[in-house]
């Protein structure tokens, strides 16, 4: 049967309040399906009760003409005609938000007879290697997963332990564990990246089968909630469980287990020559035998980092970038996006911001929270930085975001080695990043006496230090609860980052401010440091079979390997490795 797919059906918000309430409600959901199948057919020219079913694929938010907000719907039909009549149809209409589509599904190769006696192994439960392990349990190859962490229902009790002034645990934190940092971060299940393999579809569906809400499988911002998201990782983990995988926690990757092999021509898409493929891996729990071994370590093991440089494993350095996190009440943001700071039916707002500065430098918003809280989100004593998270209603007080400015080569080489105790061979080699994001949550750490370090933009901007740290500290209290998730200090945050970066930073708030009233405000919370937005160096695989360039059965993957940048594109890696690897 055809499917019509329909774009730009607009349902106002003044028109039917219902369908912008709580969409769970069953009369809400046939008022607005009544709408969708009246302006469809009005759309086709023809009478509703020829659509024989409506499917939405997407729905979005249009407030260029607020406060007059629109839900702007594309939708999948089908006509009760044959598929000769439905070609005919929507020729003669020749209309660009008319077309006839066939969805792309995801597509993976069913388990050989070979695979039950040959596991394959998956490192690390953050995303990528979660899909990559969900993948291989549903078609049948039973593979061995572990992961560093602990199970997600004991890392939430103990990343709440810490943020209520326990101690950090290194390997159960907001880094590493069941879900990976993504599992404290909102959980946005958004890409701006193309889906021409099914990859997104089949994610979003799975999220939905174990629990999340059916929204997210057409929300033009879909997003799920750290509070949601413990629960579906269990279901998630049942399922695998019960179909055979092998998983771990607690079990961190210390070594390599590889054997040489032939030396043979020159290697494809220009890869250097495969001279060794990996027989499995060590632990701290022992070893284990595999020779296809996905590597979905994150983008914060960076001991892990460190042990496959020095076994030789083929890296290179990456863009990144760093800076600091901003907040703001959320009325605000409401009031810039939809004209009106408490708006009853329509979600807290969302932005993004880009900015190129004059000298160059790239400054933008990452990961944005609305109605969410920053946290603490350290995974090293001593070291110190930040991330935002909301929970499912997005009902928290204050809207905050990442706002960070690329990081150079030469950011990298002068200020890491101006640092004490970070001079030395590592800040000339590819894990030169590492020792920059080091440095830098160091001095956050130290700035916040361990907590973490939160100033106004007002204060940053002021010359006298002592002046700065007395409009920060009147902030503290007002903003502990409201804005944050974890210990709070008042403090300096001049110093932290390269001073060309905070001018960039500086630069690009005050442009943002033409288009957010109120973005540059004086009293706007900053804190220190978001240092994690990606990993700083890329492990290398080839682009024909996802192997490491010179490890045979080593399937770089994810945001940790360099190939993703957030829950969405690290899950499609996840798959796309686990896809390779059953082949």
């Amino acid at each position: 049967m055809q499917l019509i797919r329909i774009s730009q059906l607009n349902i106002s918000v003044r028109e039917n309040a219902d369908v912008s309430g709580d969409s769970v409600v069953a009369h809400q959901e046939k008022t607005r399906e009544a709408l969708l199948k009246k302006k469809a057919a009005r759309a086709l020219r023809l009478s509703p009760g020829n659509i024989g079913s409506l499917t939405i694929v997407r729905q979005g938010i249009d407030a260029r003409r607020k406060p007059d907000i629109l839900y702007v719907y594309t939708v999948d039909v089908t006509l009760k005609e044959d598929d000769a009549a439905v070609e005919k149809l929507v020729r003669r209409l020749s209309d660009p938000n008319v077309r006839i589509v066939k969805e792309e599904a995801f597509r993976f190769p069913e388990a050989a007879s070979h695979a039950l006696s040959d596991r394959p192994l998956v490192v690390g439960m953050g995303p990528a290697g979660l899909f990559a392990a969900y993948a291989l349990a549903v078609h049948g190859h039973r593979p061995v997963v572990i992961e560093r962490g602990r199970a997600a229902e004991e890392r939430v009790r103990d990343v709440e332990t810490f943020w209520a002034g326990g101690a950090l645990q290194p390997s159960s934190n907001v880094q590493f564990g069941e879900g990976g940092a993504g599992t404290f971060s909102d959980g946005k299940l958004y890409t701006s990246l193309k889906d021409r393999e099914g990859f997104f579809a089949e994610i979003l569906k799975t999220f939905a089968a174990h629990g999340a809400a059916k929204e997210i499988l057409y929300e033009a911002h879909p997003h799920i909630g750290t509070d949601r998201l413990v629960t579906i990782l269990q279901s998630m983990r049942e399922r695998m469980l019960a179909l055979g995988a092998d998983i771990r926690f607690e079990t961190e990757l210390t070594g390599l287990l590889t054997e040489d092999v032939p030396q043979g021509g020159a290697a494809e898409d220009g890869a250097a020559e495969r001279l060794c493929r990996v027989t499995g891996i060590r632990t701290n729990r022992g070893e284990i035998a595999a020779s296809r071994v996905i590597l979905a370590i994150g983008h914060s093991a960076r001991d892990t980092y460190r042990m496959l440089y020095e076994a030789g494993v083929r890296m290179e350095a990456k863009p990144f970038a760093a800076g600091f996190r901003i907040a703001h009440p959320q009325s605000v943001i409401n009031e810039a996006m939809y004209g009106m700071a408490h708006p009853k039916q329509l979600p807290a707002a969302p932005y993004k911001l880009t900015y190129q500065t004059a000298a160059g430098r790239s400054v933008y918003s990452f990961c944005m929270c609305p109605g969410g809280y920053i946290i603490n989100a350290s995974s090293e004593d001593g070291r110190l930085c930040v991330n935002g998270m909301s929970y499912a209603d997005r009902a928290g007080k204050y809207a905050n975001s990442a706002v960070v400015v690329n990081v150079t080569p030469e950011d990298v080489r002068g200020f890491a080695r101006s640092r004490e105790g970070l001079a030395g061979p590592e800040t000339e080699d590819v894990l030169a990043g590492i020792a920059f994001q080091r440095a830098i949550e160091e001095a956050a750490c130290r700035a916040g006496g361990g907590s973490i370090p939160v100033t106004t933009f007002g204060a940053f901007r002021a010359e006298d230090a002592l002046a700065a740290a007395d409009i920060a500290r009147s902030q503290d209290a007002a903003a502990r609860q409201e804005a944050f998730r974890g210990q709070v200090s008042a403090a300096v945050l001049k110093g932290i980052l390269p001073p060309e970066m905070e001018a960039a930073i500086t630069e690009g708030i005050l442009h943002w401010n033409r288009s957010i009233a109120g973005f540059a405000a004086e009293d706007a919370l900053l804190a220190a440091a978001e240092s994690r937005t990606s990993a700083p160096l890329r492990i290398l695989r080839s682009a024909h079979d996802l192997q490491s360039v010179n490890v045979a059965g080593l399937y770089p993957c994810g945001e940790g390997a360099g190939y993703a940048g957030g829950i969405m594109s690290a899950a499609a890696d996840g798959l796309r490795c686990a896809r390779r690897a059953a082949t």
